[in-house]
């Protein structure tokens, strides 16, 4: 069963410096049906104007990932650690029993494209990390690329639950499977472009629950590029 949401269903929250996206319930946009998906809780795209971004400010007992799509995100948090991400880089941040960050637009005239995911973490209160990694095109080219899992197999971050993160370009005649065992299933998001889901096109900003399959079919692309969370069923 593959239930869409599409890109116009989605929340919007236009702050003129911030243009987001919210395909779950978050800050002021409220939806009862649309709370999270298993313990995916937050899934935003985000725009941010040169040299915006969030001011410092705390988060606990959450798993929180980012992915760039364009631009250049600096990054600070209480930890002392301080970044910049490209296209390509993903970032995770086990908030735990307690952290503070900044997130900015580093670029003064450029703007910034990101995807901000939350998951609710399998153990609460454990200490704080952070881990970044950059996966070039070409592994990500074609195919489901593992960016993330708990126990960090085939280069990824590790994330403090039961859930693994994959990411995609997806052109032409590219295309990839991955199965799904019983009790399972994905949120699958489109950030960039076009393609067909097991016979089901999705747009750019569409999302996708996928429960009771065995086999997640990716094929006929557009210039896409998406993300896939990997799960257990709610």
């Amino acid at each position: 069963m593959i239930k869409i949401r599409r890109s116009e269903e989605r929340g919007h929250a236009d702050h003129g410096w911030l243009n987001s996206y919210h395909t779950f319930s978050f800050g002021s946009y409220h939806d009862p049906d649309f709370m999270g998906f298993g313990p995916l809780r937050v899934l935003n795209q985000d725009r941010v104007e040169p040299s915006k971004g969030f001011g410092t400010h705390g988060h606990d007992n959450m798993e929180i990932v980012s992915f760039v799509l364009s631009g250049t995100l600096e990054h600070k948090d209480s930890m002392g650690n301080g970044s910049q991400m490209n296209p390509g880089d993903v970032q995770l941040m086990s908030a735990g029993r307690g952290i503070t960050h900044s997130e900015f637009n580093a670029s003064d005239d450029e703007g910034l494209h990101f995807l901000q995911m939350w998951v609710v973490p399998a153990v609460r209160d454990t200490a704080p990390r952070y881990e970044q990694a950059h996966y070039p095109e070409s592994e990500r080219r074609g195919r489901f690329k593992l960016v993330a899992s708990p126990d960090g197999r085939d280069n990824s971050l590790t994330i403090g639950q039961d859930v693994n993160l994959y990411t995609g370009l997806l052109d032409g005649n590219e295309t990839d499977s991955l199965d799904l065992s019983t009790g399972r299933g994905a949120w699958i998001h489109v950030a960039e472009g076009a393609l067909q889901l097991n016979g089901q096109r999705l747009n750019t900003g569409d999302g996708a629950a996928i429960q009771e399959e065995s086999q997640i079919s990716i094929f006929d692309g557009e210039n896409a590029q998406f993300v896939l969370w990997e799960l257990p069923l709610p």
